[in-house]
């Protein structure tokens, strides 16, 4: 049995160990920004191909008590590394996070951990030097509480990065940061789902991939299939079995609109992407099936009219921290008010970093879900569609605040 590590945006540990649990392994614990879950063998690559919300996946390597660089050293020499790694690999210690330890020196510990790493391997090999001109082998390490916890990357590029976004225009959306929005508002694929602001179209895509329960990692590789542990048979089989539960025969209502005709554009290119490698891996079982994809169409969001009683509205708008400034983003969130008229009923779900949103939009949201997305501390707005304006708030009540976490990095 193995001892995983996911990695996902601080705020969405909860829906993480959801997934995880969906797929059979057992949970162990969770901290900001990560999961603590055992797996079989299968759970290297399987987690990789089918997790939605991590970032990364870890295969932990070593826990162990480190207040001195001499244990630090001699906890990750103790490790079995010439069974993970190869004789021409290149072992690097991509990043530390230190947490109320005594070693506080991101540099120091890196440079200790892949000493000891390289020491291991020499001595087992009867090497004293090692080539070093294969594939890169990434280590992070955690020192909380003087505890070190070292960790083998089996994802390589973030899992963010599905494959099929060519181009992401200015400010995309993370993949999984879009997932974990969906997830939140508990979406169900007969629910018609539009995004106003679709940019590259991550929400409308992602929205799809889990409509007919596509694998979002289908269109790439990872940094296992580089490794002496990563068994290609059973990958492929892996691969083949969650083909066979990909639904192609469910009707969805998922569009997007924006007002730039080059966003739409890029957004139906990055669909079109997604589908086509959905479709590959439908013909690993002679299925010849589509999946439809979303529909994209250039408009004003002020010129939206609900096409159905109920649904959900799903975006992402401007911020003014990347794009525009902020008075145009709160100019923006005022003009948003018009949604609650051209969308009775419907839900709705919006994203930003901007602390004056609600008092912007004039409503208070049902529900506010704190969530870290990339170097941004965002809040997740959720509406259920039947607000009352603010300013037909119960006297002296308080606006509903989201949840906030203790600066602490992982």
């Amino acid at each position: 049995m193995n001892t995983l590590v996911a990695l996902c945006a601080v705020g969405a540990e909860k829906i993480l160990g959801n997934e995880i649990k969906l797929l059979g392994y057992k949970l162990v614990k969770n901290a900001p920004g990560r999961v603590i879950f055992t797996g079989d063998d299968d759970a290297l690559f399987r987690t990789n191909l089918c997790l939605r919300t991590a970032d990364r996946v870890y295969l932990q390597m070593a826990e162990y008590p480190a207040e001195d660089f001499d244990q630090l050293f001699d906890g990750a020499y103790n490790v079995n590394w010439q069974d993970f790694l190869k004789k021409d690999s290149r072992v690097v210690v991509d990043k530390v996070r230190i947490y109320k330890s005594k070693l506080n020196s991101e540099h120091s510990i890196q440079g200790m951990i892949q000493k000891a790493i390289y020491k291991k391997l020499g001595d087992v090999w009867n090497m004293t030097n090692l080539p070093e001109t294969g594939d890169e082998a990434d280590i992070r390490v955690f020192m909380d509480e003087d505890m070190a916890l070292v960790l083998l990357d089996l994802s390589g590029l973030p899992l963010h990065k599905r494959g099929y976004r060519a181009d992401g225009g200015i400010a995309p959306l993370r993949e999984t940061t879009a997932s974990v929005m969906l997830q939140f508002m508990l979406w169900r694929r007969k629910t018609p789902l539009h995004d106003p602001f679709c940019g590259s179209g991550t929400l409308a895509i992602e929205a799809a991939l889990y409509a007919h329960n596509i694998a979002p990692g289908f269109g790439r590789r990872f940094a296992l299939e580089n490794l002496p542990i990563f068994n290609r048979r059973r990958a492929e089989e892996i691969r083949r079995a969650e083909a066979e539960k990909i639904r192609t025969d469910v009707e969805c209502r998922i569009s997007g609109t924006d007002i730039d005709p080059a966003a739409v554009e890029r957004a139906r290119k990055n669909a079109e992407y997604a589908c086509v490698a959905a479709g590959r891996a439908l013909q690993m079982i002679g299925s010849d099936a589509k999946i439809e994809r979303p529909t994209f169409d250039v408009s004003d969001f002020r010129d939206l009219k609900a096409p159905f009683e109920n649904g959900l509205l799903i975006c992402n708008p401007p911020y003014g921290e990347r794009i525009g400034d902020e008075a145009e983003a709160e100019k923006l969130y005022k003009d948003m008010s018009t949604i609650f008229t051209d969308f009775p009923g419907w839900q709705m779900g919006v994203i930003t970093s901007n602390r004056r949103f609600q008092e912007c939009i004039g409503r208070y949201a049902t529900t506010l879900k704190s969530l870290k997305a990339g170097n941004l501390d965002t809040t997740f707005y959720i509406y259920n569609g039947n607000e009352k304006p603010a300013h037909h708030k119960i006297e002296g009540r308080k606006p509903p605040r989201a949840k906030t976490y203790k600066k602490r990095e992982f």
